[in-house]
């Protein structure tokens, strides 16, 4: 699925259910953002986008521990559920996605592939959710594949807060 219509989607939803979004991304450098300021009128549910793409982006914007990053690494669950929890503190936002992986074409290891990616949603009315992906194809089919399925994810914890 194309990345704008689907953001045109969560749009609808987010002003139907008057909702505002922000994301924290860190392999997708931007490409959610883009994706949802391609829609017209998105100012009205969207309020900001985090690109910490170095560990220390990552600590300095939004407070993701070093212990965490020193234990878990940047391609993580523990990693993602931080920068979504506090992507949602640090806006005024009520749902959040948060996203960090390895695109490729290098960067992989045997326990994180290129390919692997973490996304995170944070909301006000749910519990911060984590999950592993593992997308194929070249660098910016995996990335492209991350901001589908975050966004669908927007969609999913819309559904359960309606």
């Amino acid at each position: 699925m194309d990345a704008i219509p689907l953001a045109a989607r969560v749009g609808e939803r987010m002003i139907a259910s008057c909702r505002i979004l922000t994301t924290a991304e860190s392999c997708t450098g931007g490409l959610i953002a883009a994706a949802v300021t391609a829609v017209p009128g998105s100012s009205a549910w969207f309020d900001r986008t985090f690109v910490t793409y170095s560990n220390l982006a990552k600590q300095e914007l939004l407070g993701v521990r070093p212990s965490t990053l020193e234990r878990h690494g940047a391609v993580s669950g523990e990693t993602v559920r931080e920068m979504a929890e506090a992507a949602l503190c640090r806006s005024h936002a009520d749902i959040s996605v948060a996203v960090s992986g390895i695109a490729g074409p290098g960067g992989g290891t045997p326990e994180k592939p290129v390919g692997t990616v973490w996304i995170a949603w944070a909301g006000r009315w749910f519990e911060t959710e984590a999950r592993c992906h593992h997308f194929f194809g070249d660098r910016e089919m995996v990335r492209e594949q991350t901001v589908v399925t975050a966004l669908e994810g927007v969609l999913r914890q819309l559904d359960r807060g309606l």
